[in-house]
């Protein structure tokens, strides 16, 4: 739940930290927290902003420890494929007719609405660029993250990722200052998907060569295949055993 509280421990394994690191973070006031009674208390809803906001500068091994800590939280198989089954048929655009951001996120809703995953487009997108105007979802250079801030219960069928790639970059507010090519939009349901959705993402297109491959492509089933291997092979890389 968003407005799920936890303490220290919690957020320790949560994060896939030491207690002694969360520690130190919360009392330089470096994580969102509040002190009760001497104890410092986490707002989930908060930490997983907070998270969001960090990971574009994250190692590789720091998201897979954060995915790994997330999905015990929630009860998830991280060994199992997470991003390729919630692509719809269709859901993937090599190119992707935009030329700014917001018709780009116009076209990715498009590709949900013609799944049929999308009741009501346009608060859904109005979603969408609220979310962008807190801070860019431009998490790795060339690649946005667009989402809504929060779940989507009643707006959406079901979770999806839906991709795109334009054939010239668009100013997406990248932390580098550089033209963004390749979207991904994540819609979810409920809350307990959407951080491990982001994590598994970051971890995949972390190598610059990932994206440089995925830049390659010449159309959907490229963009499909690419996906698979490049999740499949984070996959081994999270558990080489």
């Amino acid at each position: 739940m968003p407005h799920e509280q936890m303490n220290i421990k919690q957020v320790a394994a949560y994060l896939h930290l030491d207690i002694r690191e969360v520690t130190k973070r919360a009392s330089r006031g470096q994580m969102p927290c509040r002190k009760v009674r001497g104890e410092f208390i986490f707002r989930k809803g908060d930490l997983d902003h907070w998270i969001e906001s960090q990971m574009h500068g994250m190692e590789r091994s720091r998201l897979a420890g954060i995915e790994k800590g997330v999905s015990a939280h929630h009860g998830f198989d991280a060994t199992e494929l997470l991003i390729t089954p919630m692509v719809p048929a269709d859901g993937l655009a090599a190119p992707l007719q935009a030329k700014t951001g917001p018709a780009a996120i116009r076209a990715l809703v498009s590709l949900a609405e013609q799944a049929d995953l999308v009741y009501v487009r346009d608060e859904l997108i109005g979603e969408i660029a609220k979310r962008e105007e807190l801070c860019s979802t431009a998490m790795l250079p060339g690649v946005a993250i667009p989402h809504p801030r929060h779940p989507l219960p009643y707006d959406i069928a079901e979770s999806f990722v839906v991709a795109g790639l334009v054939e010239r970059g668009i100013p997406f507010g990248s932390p580098d200052g550089g033209r963004t090519r390749l979207f991904f939009l994540v819609c979810c349901k409920d809350e307990t998907t959407h951080l491990h959705v982001l994590a598994r993402l970051a971890q995949m297109l972390h190598d610059p060569a990932a994206i440089e491959t995925i830049l390659a492509v010449e159309d959907s089933d490229e963009f499909m295949a690419a996906l698979v291997k490049l999740e499949s092979a984070q996959l081994k890389h999270n558990d080489p055993g």
